[in-house]
């Protein structure tokens, strides 16, 4: 079974897969930061965004909508061969925390 949420096209996307994607987020405003839409020579056509681009817009949220103080950028977590596999992320409201997940997290960023 595939775990990706972020299908190309967002109409293959299995229904648990959607409702698990809302409850992690929290609503369905990740639909908006996922699928973009761009002009093809066919008319409009929906387009999954980059993954750096879909984890900055959680990040934003844990800041804005959870209310932590302090996010600093995820960590990008790979696979032997390069590939990202998913993004760690650290919150908090403590400054003195977050500024030893910013040293823990530069320690391993490539």
């Amino acid at each position: 079974m595939n775990r990706n949420v972020f299908w190309k096209d967002p109409e293959g996307v299995d229904e648990t897969q959607i409702r698990r994607m809302n409850l992690f987020w929290g609503d369905e405003s990740w639909r908006e930061v996922a699928y973009g839409t761009t002009t093809g020579l066919f008319g409009p056509m929906v387009e999954k965004e980059p993954n750096e681009i879909i984890a900055e817009a959680f990040r934003r949220r844990l800041r804005e909508t959870a209310g932590f103080k302090c996010v600093p950028e995820p960590l990008p977590m790979q696979n032997s061969k390069g590939a990202i596999l998913y993004y760690l992320f650290f919150a908090s409201q403590n400054t003195t925390a977050e500024k030893i997940a910013r040293e823990i997290f530069s320690k391993y960023r490539r």
